[in-house]
């Protein structure tokens, strides 16, 4: 059963980057060659939702939240140190640096090639991926860096708390700083049914399926099952979104480049603050290595998906998380080869 998990694991994160481009292709040019397609789409919405990219998004984060364990967090008195640089990175500097830096590059660098409304767009989009640290994909890169599992269990059940908390009143803030008109109503909606629910879901599937079958039954098999689901939901949701950015990506394709570039300098700056806090505080490397990977990768689901709600399919916002997905597959593999060349 390992050996099966490992490879599932590696034939995702290895083939991740060639799904979404051509994820791209496909759904740009279904956008050419079907132009109503995405407004036909548009018009199935509930309260600014789309209801298709709500079924795709549960189905993509539903067998996320079944990784987490929040029993798990009964352990949060074992090395606190990694949790607290872990929370400090994620909550304290991360959101902010993004801001920072993707303004510094969308509203100052790039004004020669990106226009004022459309670098505030890429800036939001930018932002609901810096206030989403990372939930699933970091138990890939955990297990690549030979993290502690169990840890690295706490320090996501732990994140999956404080998004709770803090995920909307950051975005709030941040947007509101840029200038960019969120209707809080939405963005509140939009975590319960991204995060909440997916999340309540997962919680009372582990506790039923662990009472009836056994918890190594559930973490060694059930789990598995949806393995594939996610892939799926991911890559039809992207699909969808590239489809209603057919014409911005034919148009200005160097934009791709240009969103890309802050988000790799963000992702690689909050890799080796975490990392490097953690190297400071002695900290064991199944427990540093985790730590920086958790930060600087993103829940990039519930920016996609909060950034669809508030801004709809077709906006430049949702078109940067999805840079994001991109971007972050080779940018993290990359930091595993770092974080394991210096585990010593």
């Amino acid at each position: 059963m390992k050996k099966q998990t490992e490879s599932g694991i590696n034939f995702f994160q290895r083939y991740l980057t060639v799904w979404v481009f051509l994820c791209m292709v496909a759904g740009v040019l279904l956008g050419q060659w079907f132009p109503t397609l995405p407004a036909l789409l548009a018009r199935l919405e509930y309260a600014r939702v789309s209801i298709p990219m709500a079924i795709l998004i549960w189905i993509m984060i539903y067998p996320m939240m079944l990784k987490v364990d929040f029993i798990s967090i009964r352990n949060v008195k074992k090395n606190p140190k990694g949790l607290f640089v872990t929370w400090a990175v994620n909550w304290l500097v991360k959101p902010f640096s993004m801001y920072g830096i993707t303004s510094l590059f969308f509203l100052v660098l790039f004004r020669r090639f990106i226009t004022p409304g459309l670098a505030t767009e890429y800036l939001a989009g930018a932002v609901l991926l810096g206030a989403a640290p990372c939930t699933a994909m970091v138990f890939v890169w955990s297990a690549l860096t030979k993290g502690d599992p169990a840890y690295t269990v706490v320090q996501v059940a732990t994140n999956d708390i404080i998004i709770l908390i803090a995920f909307v009143p950051i975005v709030e803030f941040l947007l509101g700083v840029a200038n960019v008109s969120v209707p809080f109503d939405t963005l509140i909606l939009s975590v319960v049914l991204f995060v909440v629910i997916p999340l309540a879901g997962g919680v009372l599937t582990r506790l039923f399926m662990t009472k009836r079958r056994g918890s190594d039954y559930f973490n060694n098999v059930f789990i598995h099952k949806f393995d594939s689901a996610t892939t799926i939901g991911l890559l039809l949701t992207l699909v969808l979104i590239f489809m209603g950015q057919s014409e911005v990506i034919l148009e200005n394709p160097l934009h791709i480049v240009l969103i890309a570039l802050p988000l790799i300098l963000q992702t690689f700056l909050i890799f080796f603050i975490a990392y490097g806090a953690c190297k400071l505080l002695k900290l064991p490397h199944s427990i540093a290595a985790p730590a920086g990977m958790i930060g600087a990768s993103n829940f990039f689901e519930l920016a996609v998906a909060v950034a669809v709600a508030l801004f709809g399919t077709t906006s430049p916002a949702a078109l940067a998380t999805t840079v994001g997905v991109l971007t972050e597959v080779p940018v993290m593999l990359t930091l595993v080869k770092i974080a394991n060349k210096t585990a010593a």
